[in-house]
């Protein structure tokens, strides 16, 4: 094994080791934290300098993205015109390894002033941050990765998976949805699987391909090209769904003795084929027809009358597959 693979592993052996060591500081005081930013009408405001800083974004936005209202201020610029974005009804979460980050207890005041809970998470529960706090979450690690013990590692993985656990604590205590996060993720695929329905997809109107029962294979199959789907649906004449003729059925009739110029479609149809409503969602929609091994879908209206029509390539354009 070469040097830079044996490093590796002991790196991520003792990144691990940290994680594990975490599950001691899930106590009253992780319980009070979580109180105070649940029970918050503002925002919970995260702090940190450095790499503490770093990670402390990274808090704020998986807060902000899982129903907790959240941002990042840099403690040197809070102090600069910044600190008028906390207000009395926030909650501050303050990160420092040390707990003496010189940034962080220069504001402090000021936010005890204003009137908003502080949360310090620390490795120090005896720091000075800590002491000023209404609660603090430890975060205290063993050793640094860093084989020098100087380059903050095992101390920002434990961070990040400390506030992990607070915005999920969070997330759960609130009731939070998968539309609840669809909804703060629109832009993103996430988004899109779980917001996208197949009234947004579907063809309707004259790019609807349809067909009476009554008419030869042969006008089906122009209906069929002229539409683009691989499908047509099949109606009776009270416009209802009674079937659908795929390319399927077509592949599977060309060595049976049927006259696509003389015989109806109605005779070579799949009869009570899958369907689904325009309120049903992309992503559903993509399971119903993995789970069926089919290609496409009629959607239909109350009374059974088809609406619209999409395909697997549909799915694939809207980026739902």
């Amino acid at each position: 094994m070469s040097s830079f693979s044996k490093i590796a592993k002991d790196v991520i052996n003792i990144e691990s080791q940290a994680i594990n060591e975490l599950a001691q500081y899930i106590d009253s005081n992780f319980e009070k934290a979580c109180q105070l930013m649940m029970q918050t009408t503002g925002r919970v405001i995260v702090i940190g300098m450095g790499k503490s800083g770093h990670v402390g974004g990274k808090i704020a936005a998986t807060f902000a993205s899982t129903g907790t209202p959240a941002f990042f201020v840099h403690p040197g610029e809070a102090s600069h015109g910044d600190l008028g974005m906390i207000t009395a009804q926030d909650v501050v979460l303050a990160i420092s390894n040390s707990g003496e980050t010189g940034e962080v207890l220069a504001i402090l005041p000021v936010i005890k002033r204003i009137g908003a809970k502080l949360v310090a998470m620390s490795s120090n529960p005896t720091s000075t941050l800590a002491k000023l706090s209404d609660t603090h979450v430890c975060i205290k690690v063993t050793q640094e990765a860093c084989p020098l013990g100087l380059a903050p590692t095992s101390s920002t993985t434990a961070t990040l998976v400390m506030g992990d656990a607070i915005a999920v604590a969070l997330l759960n205590a609130r009731g939070f949805t998968a539309d609840d996060f669809a909804l703060s993720h629109p832009g993103g695929s996430l988004g899109k699987r779980l917001l996208l329905r197949l009234q947004d997809i579907m063809h309707t109107g004259e790019r609807l391909p349809v067909v009476d029962q009554s008419v030869k294979i042969k006008d089906a199959l122009v209906e069929m090209s002229l539409k683009g789907l691989g499908m047509t649906a099949v109606i009776n004449s009270d416009g209802s769904l009674i079937g659908l003729f795929t390319d399927g059925d077509l592949r599977r009739i060309l060595d049976a003795r049927v006259d696509i110029h003389s015989d109806e479609i109605a005779t070579v149809m799949t009869k009570a084929p899958t369907t689904a409503s325009k309120d049903m969602l992309a992503a559903e929609a993509l399971k119903v027809m993995e789970d069926k091994k089919i290609n496409g879908l009629i959607i239909v209206d109350q009374h059974n009358a088809p609406i619209g029509a999409m395909n697997m390539h549909d799915l694939l354009k809207s980026g739902v597959l």
